[in-house]
């Protein structure tokens, strides 16, 4: 039907709701009824309007085939509401009553109301889609089995503890979701489902499968992943038609021979079971995906009875540098770098040793390809080589800290291939308390980083036409007629949504609003053969019945331009009571405003530049045991107080800067006033300048030692900017005091007493059996990695204090280890025997080799220690007149 001969139906229908609504919504909001369709899941109170139109006796209810209805109403009204759908609606086909619509503070989605569902809905003799996603139901309710039409039933996230056999009644079955609940047994009566083509039964406690799964003939995918099952019946082979076999998570110790002479068969997911043996004929399929087995080589063993293979433990690998290398054989192994990344090669992911190289890249633009959208969740990893293809995927765990903010946005590894960043499909783990992993699977090896970004929806087009949705927000939709193009092409879409009180705020308008901003690519041609047609939601609080057109603006933005244009007048603007749709023949990005303000362009590209920026705060910190140490920081305004009070203990300096906005991604520079130079070997320096990248989500933290020198000739000029600015200055953020040590006698009387005598060291041991420098310190702490609480414990220190370094430190490894053992020798320091209680912890803990290394370094202290008492003492026999001898101090051995 034509959107002109809908619109006084549509009125029509909304009108009489709107009048029934009046004594349950302070601001009524009318539901959608447009054509065959009936959406009132989007505005509370839908239950009481569908039942005012179901009393009108609205003319419109008898064409309506969909119905929508919100989950989070209340439980008897909602059961009085269903009971009037067979009378009034009879040619209903779809019923979606879903919860999920609601989330709790921290984002979870919060599970609808429904328990049940009234028997009169049996009688709905058309309905062929139902959706009961994200409720309460326990148990599946009578009146379905008697649904005898229904083909496709969506029962994902409730409460369900087992399936009724009255279930093989739905002999029209095509499509049963049951994922996310607590199923422990299945129904033998599943097996008559003849016409099923799709079952997901995944995120269950099933431990077991009833034979009859067998009788499934046209199954053509199976999600059983992430339950319990220990073992599969043989029947599973008979499954003909099966095409998409996923069983990963589970407790498999071996899978039917039989699944590997399934005709169709065009993947099998085994990941993360506990299988030792697969069928040979499984092995060598490119389409089975095995990681995460305890697969392993059979090898004849005398102590083993004839026929029995011993399986060799997958050798595990702890690495404790962000620079190295390893070698992977073919019996495959598992490796932690200590970055936090995993890696995990399966038996025969290589057919000969290769040598894998890694190293943890500091993110820069350079190498960090970030949509105006994105944030980095982590550093970059590279592996090499680069290019080379394993016959087995290998597995790659990344840690990163989630963001705050989930609400609408993902979380994706992107690699670099064929000189183009890719997503590869992600999954989420945890790992820890506020840490997640980042799981994928990565054919050959290149750079990885993680990504968070606004959810994106893709589909491939084909020239019949199809329509794309956001999963986001489902007001916005783009469709594709038929003919649009010649060849399929890949289509992408991402929303982003805007705080309607920044918009405010911004424009000095009380009512102004704008929709969710749209942002479309594809790959191929750059325009399409016939107009797309593009849906967007109208702006929070304006409906299509009352709004002024002339405040209504549509804005274009063609990237890398950062204009956006006012296109209001060169499109057809169809409004509906919630929508507005368009139609364009290429892609770009879409915003609607409605404001009475008229250059509406540059207001956009303020706004649009407000969604992208940071508010952050800068802070300069000296450690208090080494003033002369500078702690240089970058970080989110929400996440200085606590910075503080976990850094306030060993280090002290003003308070932070006034409060800057940044980009994602830019990059400034530290300066520094006249008088202190920065050590320039460090290759963050640039002519002066310490050199930092803002990401959001990372640790943006420099420490910098500074050394007292002649007068620079040339000042950074953002140092001097800041000296004599009297206005504003947009190169300048702020200035912090650094105070520095003061100066002491030695200094104060000049250079005829010498060279200036430095801060005491830190030293274990003595001049005799061998010193270990604060230098030698660091090289240990930077090989323990992960065994540095076994150091810990047999050093002396209480759980407790272990406990206390773990959640001070708790985003920062390396800080845990120097930490532990720097205020350990600290409180050594003098005492005799600290360096041998030291070796004698790490032997303890398996780290010889460290403490070997100890030991190097405590001869090379001995003799250098000999050697100058020998020089000493010739010096005085030969030179120095008789008297008592004199001796020189050793120096302190580096490692």
């Amino acid at each position: 039907m034509a959107a002109a001969e809908e619109e006084p139906q549509v009125a029509a229908a909304e009108g009489v709701a709107e009048d029934a609504t009046d004594t349950v919504d302070a601001h009524p909001r009318p539901p959608l009824l447009a054509g065959n369709r009936l959406s009132l899941d989007l505005y509370p109170g839908g239950c009481h309007r569908l039942l005012h139109l179901c009393a009108q006796q609205t003319p419109q209810l008898l064409e309506v085939e969909f119905l929508q209805l919100s989950g989070h109403e209340d439980p008897r009204l909602l059961e009085a509401t269903l009971a009037q759908v067979p009378k009034s609606l009879p040619h209903l086909r779809s019923l979606v009553l879903k919860g999920g619509q609601r989330w709790d503070a921290l984002g979870a989605c919060l599970h609808g109301s429904l328990t049940t569902l009234p028997a009169s809905l049996g009688g709905l003799a058309r309905l062929v889609h139902l959706d009961l996603s994200f409720n309460s139901l326990e148990t599946l309710p009578a009146c379905i089995p008697q649904m005898c039409g229904l083909s496709a039933l969506l029962l994902s996230h409730n409460h369900l503890s087992e399936l009724p056999e009255a279930l093989g009644a739905l002999s029209a079955l095509t499509f049963l979701s049951v994922t996310h609940n607590r199923l422990q047994t299945l129904p033998t009566a599943l097996g008559a489902l003849s016409t099923l083509q799709r079952l997901d039964l995944s995120e269950n406690l099933l431990t077991a499968l009833p034979l009859e799964i067998g009788g499934l003939s046209s199954l053509e995918e199976l999600n059983l992943a992430s339950n319990r099952l220990q073992n599969l019946p043989a029947s599973l082979a008979g499954l003909r038609s099966l095409r998409l076999l996923v069983l990963h998570s589970n407790l498999l110790a071996s899978v039917p021979t039989g699944l590997a002479r399934l005709p169709l068969l065009i993947r099998l997911d085994l990941r993360d079971n506990q299988l030792r043996e697969v069928p040979p004929e499984l092995l060598d399929a490119p389409f089975v995906r095995l990681q995460g087995n305890p697969l392993g080589e059979t090898l004849p063993d005398s102590h083993s009875p004839p026929g029995i293979p011993v399986v060799l433990e997958m050798p595990r690998l702890f690495l404790t540098s962000d620079l190295d290398s390893f070698l992977v054989t073919p019996q495959g192994c598992s490796v932690t770098l200590a970055c936090g990344v995993r890696l995990q090669f399966p038996a025969g992911a290589t057919a000969s040793s290769l040598t894998v190289h890694y190293r943890l890249w500091l993110p820069e633009p350079r190498l960090v390809p970030l949509g105006p959208h994105d944030s980095l969740l982590s550093g970059v990893l590279e592996l090499q080589p680069h290019g080379v293809a394993f016959q087995q995927e290998v597995g790659l765990w990344l840690l990163f800290v989630p963001p705050r903010a989930r609400r609408c946005r993902e979380v994706v590894v992107r690699t670099l291939s064929d000189d183009s960043w890719s997503d590869l499909e992600t999954h989420l783990e945890e790992a820890a308390p506020k840490r997640l992993w980042a799981h994928c699977q990565v054919p050959h090896f290149s750079w990885f980083l993680v990504v968070s970004r606004p959810v994106s929806n893709a589909c491939l087009v084909p020239p019949e036409g199809t329509l794309l949705w956001s999963s986001g927000h489902p007001g916005v939709k783009v469709t594709f007629p038929p003919g649009a193009t010649e060849e399929p092409r890949q289509v992408r879409m991402q929303v982003v949504r805007m705080a309607g009180r920044e918009l405010r705020a911004l424009l000095e308008e009380p009512e102004a609003a704008v929709s969710p901003l749209l942002c479309l690519t594809q790959s191929g041609p750059s325009s399409f053969l016939r107009p797309v047609t593009v849906q967007l939601p109208l702006p929070p609080g304006i409906t299509g019945l009352s709004l002024d057109r002339s405040r209504l603006h549509l804005l274009y933005r063609a990237p890398p331009a950062a204009t956006w244009d006012d296109i209001t007048a060169q499109v057809a603007l169809e409004l509906t009571h919630l929508y507005a749709r368009f139609q364009v023949t290429h892609f770009s990005w879409y915003w609607l405003w409605y404001t009475t303000k008229s250059c509406v362009g540059g207001l956009a590209r303020k706004a649009w530049e407000r969604l992208r920026l940071h508010r952050v705060n800068l802070i300069a910190l000296q450690r208090r045991r080494d003033p002369e140490q500078v702690l240089l920081q970058c970080l989110p305004r929400n996440k200085v107080d606590a910075t503080l009070r976990r850094l306030l203990e060993r280090y002290r300096g003003p308070e932070p800067s006034d409060t800057v906005e940044m980009f994602e991604g830019e990059k400034f520079f530290a300066a520094f006033e006249r008088g202190i130079d920065v050590d320039a070997d460090r290759p963050d320096c640039v002519q002066g300048r310490v050199c930092f990248v803002f990401y959001s989500h990372l640790k943006n933290v420099k420490e910098v030692s500074f050394y007292r020198g002649a007068v620079p000739e040339e000042v950074p000029e953002e140092a001097e900017a800041a000296r004599q600015r009297k206005g504003a200055d947009t190169l300048w953020m702020a200035t912090l005091p650094i105070k520095l040590p003061k100066l002491r006698r030695f200094e104060r009387l000049g250079p005829a007493w010498g060279p200036s005598p430095s801060l005491a060291p830190l030293n274990l041991g003595d001049a005799e059996t061998g010193f270990l420098t604060q230098s030698n310190l660091l090289n240990v702490a930077g090989r323990l990695g992960p065994d540095w609480p076994a150091v810990a414990l047999h050093l002396g220190l209480s759980y407790q204090e272990l406990q206390r370094i773990r959640h001070e430190f708790r985003d920062d490894l390396d800080g845990q280890i120097r930490h532990m053992l720097f205020s350990w020798a600290e409180r050594q320091a003098g005492q005799p025997g600290a360096v041998g209680l030291l070796v004698q912890a790490l032997e303890q803990s398996d780290r010889r080799d460290v403490a070997e290394e100890v030991r190097a370094v405590l001869e090379l202290g001995r003799h250098k220690y000999q050697d100058g008492i020998r020089r000493t003492s010739l010096a005085s026999r030969d030179l120095a007149p008789p008297g008592p001898s004199t001796s020189q101090s050793p120096e302190p051995a580096q490692a």
